[in-house]
């Protein structure tokens, strides 16, 4: 793999999670863009610098021995590819402090670089609580791909930072830099919330949630064919987004026990919220993490998983096949994992290599249910 060669540093720098022959980068040209812009203004050492949205920490270990950088993000993968790289360029693990996207940054930053994100909420969200935490005469400097940045994203950053120059392209990458100037003091529209029939639930949505405004149509694919009858058993939602599926699994199963796990933290916040809103005290596990990574093997009788086919903007189903891998691992034998996934998509022949048995629990025309028994 390339290096990364900036004014700031050369890194060695791997993608998370990791997987064999990987063609993709842990960086790429909007990286290198936003570092190279950051290097002609010449900051302090004594500059506080936000990362936000840092893929693998290829801007934060750039930064680190000549600002004070702190990143912020909402995915785990992302902070575990920054204490990974850290280690990889011989550096401490926690050499960056690093903030999950669902607790609060403290400024005054005097700059800070973002990676623009797939959902623009999240963005929104992010911009607002910059209000109040940049010094006089700071910058937001906003890098992606031009195929990635979408019109809205300068929109956003006039609206809650100030006004906006947009750079050339370079690399096919391009800078929005917005000068802060005073604004009103904004009021956040996240959480969203949303009504689900059955069972009878309200739905809260931190940011950066999947399907932030409504249900999505393979979760409600999924509802009706949730397996009952679980007694004792110890059930993980793996990916679990707002926690419907394991509400829903717990509402219909008393005695189950529960264990949450997602790789964005605001999903993990907006599931504990959710479950004790529904739930009360009853105990439940909610964490954020790589998926059951962390899951002691044949630790489970059912995982109940709606796979991603995306990790920000890249498509494919390396995240489901891992997923499908570490249920098998943390199952029991005779255990179960049941997903939904759309049909196209071909999950029997893939559940089929790695179970002693797929069967199709339920179908419309765009999804299948599955469940696969260890």
């Amino acid at each position: 793999m390339p290096l990364l060669n900036t004014p700031y540093a050369e890194l060695d720098l791997i993608r998370q999670p990791e997987q064999a022959n990987d063609p993709l980068q842990a960086f790429d040209a909007a990286d290198e863009y936003l570092l190279a812009y950051l290097a002609e203004q010449q900051l302090p050492a004594s500059a506080r610098v936000l990362v936000l949205n840092d893929s693998f920490g290829a801007l934060a270990i750039s930064l680190r021995a000549h600002v004070q950088v702190l990143s912020s993000g909402d995915s785990y993968l992302a902070r575990l590819g920054l204490e990974k790289n850290l280690g990889r360029n011989d550096l401490a693990f926690d050499a960056v402090p690093f903030v999950p996207a669902s607790e609060a940054f403290q400024g005054p930053f005097d700059r800070v670089l973002v990676r623009v994100p797939k959902t623009l909420a999240l963005l929104e969200e992010q911009l607002i609580r910059l209000q109040g935490q940049l010094a006089p005469g700071a910058q937001v400097i906003a890098g992606a791909m031009i195929k990635h940045l979408p019109r809205a994203a300068g929109d956003l950053l006039e609206k809650y930072i100030g006004p906006v120059q947009a750079s050339l392209g370079q690399k096919k990458a391009r800078l929005l830099i917005a000068t802060a100037e005073d604004k009103p003091k904004a009021v956040s529209p996240y959480p969203t919330r949303y009504l689900l029939d059955q069972p009878p639930l309200e739905l809260l949505n931190h940011a950066n949630v999947f399907c932030r405004e409504g249900l999505d149509i393979g979760t409600r694919a999924f509802l009706p064919h949730l397996p009952r009858d679980l007694g004792s058993a110890r059930v993980a939602d793996l990916g679990c987004g707002n926690g419907v599926l394991a509400i829903a699994s717990a509402l219909q199963n008393p005695q189950a026990q529960y264990t949450l796990v997602d790789e964005s933290y605001m999903a993990v916040q907006s599931a504990a919220e959710n479950w004790r809103a529904a739930l009360g005290e009853r105990p439940v596990t909610v964490q954020a993490d790589d998926g059951l990574a962390g899951q002691p093997a044949q630790s489970l009788e059912v995982v109940l998983c709606n796979p991603p086919f995306h990790q920000q903007q890249v498509v494919g189903d390396f995240l489901a096949w891992r997923m499908f891998q570490q249920a098998r691992e943390a199952l029991v034998v005779g255990g179960a994992l049941y997903i939904v996934g759309n049909r196209h998509l071909g999950y029997h022949s893939k559940l089929a290599r790695l179970f002693r048995g797929v069967e199709q629990v339920a179908a419309t025309p765009k999804f299948v249910v599955l469940k696969a028994r260890k």
